[in-house]
């Protein structure tokens, strides 16, 4: 039986505020998987008329955390997490409405037995950013780790 997360869109709007001013949308949202959109607004582009390098990266790390929240939503109570390093490739100029998929690199299963060993996991959350036209724009992947609550 699966976990229901749909609590995991209107979490991320009201807990980080980047959510609500660039108007990322939630599309899809489950365990393993997230789609994010970032609209066509002419408040977040950059000099060349697309997205601004920043909101692409936004909103790759925003469809991360939401699928890392999403994965561990019944431990965050046991744990926090935190982002502890990401890489960005910029693969061609982004126009338009942009959709970042946020994948789980490794099965919560796994992440939450080696937090349980006392161990401080680290697991990878890939992210492919497209435009409309399923073109990749960019490629990010977000380092997390769950810090053990004090």
């Amino acid at each position: 039986m699966s976990q229901d997360v749909s609590f995991v869109a209107d979490a991320m709007k009201q807990a980080v505020p980047l959510v609500k001013t660039t108007g990322i949308e939630f599309e899809e949202v489950s365990g393993s998987r997230v789609v994010a959109t970032l609209p066509d607004d002419e408040t977040l582009r950059n000099h060349v008329g697309g997205p601004h390098a920043a909101m692409m990266f936004g909103l790759g790390e925003t469809a991360s955390g939401a699928v890392v929240m999403a994965a561990f939503a019944a431990h965050l109570g046991k744990a926090t997490p935190l982002v502890v390093r990401a890489e960005i490739a910029y693969k061609k100029v982004a126009m338009g409405v942009l959709r970042a998929e946020a994948v789980l690199g490794r099965s919560a299963e796994e992440v939450l037995a080696e937090l349980e060993s006392g161990t401080r996991p680290e697991f990878p959350v890939s992210v492919m950013i497209t435009n409309a036209e399923g073109v990749t724009t960019g490629e990010m992947t977000v380092v997390w780790t769950l810090k053990p609550a004090r």
